[in-house]
């Protein structure tokens, strides 16, 4: 591909290969779309069980060392044409469970080896030319890739550097002795490297060194430069303001659209949504074992599709549970996460009324499409989202997102009020407190609107309207790369 951009991404994640949230989405979704830009964008990404082979033809390029682990990058490209860098170190990657977890869910003791491992090789692939492909921009994502950054900052030639926080909240930190074994420089500990309360941070890395910081929504550009949502990184990212934007992500319109979703038992658009609406809620409710809808009796379905994790919200639905009872509507949760939470949603189900309440604790793709479809009213009760990929999902499928005011929600969701002229544009529910008032408070709202048969319908149609594609943001990548290459040069030749 002949291109006057070479970017390399970096990730612990890249769908469809490996994904436990929005992140592998991302890694997968914005190269593709930068390529559709002329940009010759390609992926690094570690080589977990079965990744490899899922790629089909893969080629050896270099067998390197690294902390005394042995790795092989390994070159392949999915369906898509999307060039695919693998670091392969089986002792670090070969596992049975997921990116960062055993199979029971409990983070692997040697993430701080495998992550900085893979860090340290993939700055030792880029200084040494990338197998030929000598990329002018290596974009770091989060903490698993961060302390690239640093080891490739004093390099005499090197790539612009970019770093993206996609969850400031996971930063990676460990201890003295993780810093040693990972045989991180002596210099690199202090606060103005990686040094944090009494540890090291590798996102810390990544935001001390990196020519670009960005962040995936831009109201949480601005929340991370603040004590109640900064992580204790608020000072050094207000000291960096001038190198920090805000990029909301995009979502794959092509996985994402009731018109063709292969999952669904019905496709539909933005003219046959309340049909399609229809058949694909009888589908769920008989999967999950709710009160199927009859004519003139249905209850709004209300889904919770996430984490469980205090940052999502899930434990607001469980403190409300008697007032959401009492409430109109039926409720999908579909999540996985702490073992407390699932336990407590579990007790829920085993004691709500029949047929009102389904809990699935997995991460199911095919059923989180399948209730997209189905659902009247998406709840996000997340006390922070850097950006969230579910609103969007839901305004493409005509489902009505009730979500917190806070990150990329309120960035992606234009407000309704009602029989007003703002609701002539808009697509959703946003309340302003992360507890139970302001989620209940949300959820009366939402089912106000689908009770009001019309408003139901401008809603759904105008959140189907709204353009999510990747195509505007990977425009901004875009944009942000030249403009940090223009600086460098301008920079180096002074």
């Amino acid at each position: 591909m002949t291109s006057d951009l070479r970017v390399l991404h970096a990730a612990a994640e890249c769908f469809p290969l490996a994904k436990t949230g929005g992140l592998g989405d991302v890694a997968g979704a914005l190269p593709a779309a930068l390529r559709t830009l002329g940009c010759d964008a390609r992926v690094a990404l570690p080589a977990y069980r079965g990744v490899a082979r899922s790629l089909g033809r893969v080629e050896p390029l270099s067998s390197h060392e690294i902390n005394g682990i042995r790795y092989t990058v390994l070159r392949g490209a999915l369906a898509d044409g999307l060039p695919v860098y693998l670091f392969d170190a089986p002792l670090l990657f070969d596992r049975a469970g997921g990116p960062y977890a055993d199979e029971s869910q409990q983070p692997y003791a040697d993430n701080a080896l495998r992550f900085g491992t893979f860090s340290a090789a993939l700055a030792a692939f880029v200084a040494q030319g990338a197998a030929g492909f000598d990329p002018q921009i290596l974009h770091l994502h989060d903490w698993q890739t961060a302390l690239a950054a640093p080891w490739l900052a004093a390099a005499p030639r090197r790539p612009a550097l970019i770093f993206t926080i996609h969850n400031l909240a996971y930063q990676g930190q460990f201890g003295r002795e993780a810093f040693e074994t990972l045989g991180l420089p002596l210099e690199w500990w202090s606060p103005e490297a990686l040094e944090f309360w009494g540890g090291f941070s590798c996102m810390k890395g990544g935001l001390n060194y990196a020519d670009l910081i960005t962040t995936v929504s831009p109201t949480y550009a601005r929340e991370i430069q603040t004590p109640a949502f900064g992580c204790g990184l608020d000072g050094l990212l207000a000291t960096r303001a001038d190198r920090l934007i805000g990029i909301v992500n995009g979502i794959d319109t092509a996985i994402w659209n009731p018109a063709t979703d292969l999952h669904l038992v019905r496709h539909y658009d933005s003219r046959t949504v309340e049909a399609g609406k229809q058949a694909n809620r009888l589908a769920v409710s008989s999967t999950l074992g709710l009160t199927p809808p009859t004519r003139g009796q249905t209850l709004p379905l209300v889904v919770f599709i996430g984490r469980l994790a205090d940052q999502k919200g899930a434990d607001l639905l469980l403190a409300a549970q008697d007032e959401l009872m009492q409430l109109p509507l039926q409720l999908a949760v579909l999540a996985s996460g702490d073992p407390k939470l699932e336990a407590a949603f579990r007790d829920w189900a085993g004691r709500a009324p029949a047929g009102r309440l389904a809990v699935r604790l997995a991460h199911d793709e095919v059923l989180a499409h399948q209730l997209t479809a189905a659902a009247d009213l998406l709840v996000m009760p997340s006390r922070f989202e850097p950006c969230g990929l579910n609103q969007m999902y839901a305004q493409r499928y005509g489902t009505i997102p009730v979500v917190h005011r806070t990150g990329g929600l309120a960035d992606t969701v234009v407000e309704a009020r009602g029989g007003s002229p703002a609701a002539e544009e808009g697509s959703g529910v946003l309340f302003d407190h992360a507890d139970v008032d302001g989620l209940l408070w949300g959820l009366r709202r939402g089912l106000e609107f689908c009770a009001d048969q019309q408003l139901r319908k401008r809603l759904r149609r105008q959140g189907m309207a709204r353009d999510f594609s990747w195509s505007a943001s990977a425009q901004q990548y875009r944009e942000s790369y030249t403009r940090v290459l223009s600086s460098r040069r301008d920079s180096s030749s002074c």
